[in-house]
């Protein structure tokens, strides 16, 4: 029995698990880790590679109405990013795990890469 002054036991309060990238609420939580899984120079480059085929077909599609030119961007955009991974970071790409985040994390290292933040 508990006496006045002490609390009854309510059990422990867990710690919240660290976010993951399966997991991560947000963005910014997100990005961090998806960083983590980019660590070799070349498998940025080849991210930074495949963002620039993704904007040539956009710009293509832009120029001539061509709508292929948007597939065939994003295919060899992808194409590039997968082969960074299994060439030279020996992981699975994000973009199995969480699509959208992934997507805008690919767009915030090319930022980064091209304003000089991240190294190629």
């Amino acid at each position: 029995m508990p006496n006045e002054t002490q609390k009854p036991y309510k059990g422990s309060q867990a710690t919240p698990a660290p976010p993951t990238l399966e997991n991560a609420k947000t963005f910014a939580e997100f990005f961090p880790l998806y960083m983590q899984e980019h660590q070799h120079p070349l498998c940025r480059r080849m991210h930074f590679i495949g963002s620039i085929l993704g904007i040539v077909g956009l710009l293509t599609f832009a120029a001539t109405g061509r709508p292929e030119a948007i597939g065939a961007g994003i295919v060899a955009g992808y194409a590039c990013a997968w082969v960074g991974h299994a060439g030279f970071e020996k992981n699975k790409p994000a973009s199995f795990k969480r699509p959208w985040f992934s997507f805008l994390g690919d767009w915030a290292m090319f930022r980064d890469m091209l304003g000089g933040r991240l190294p190629f």
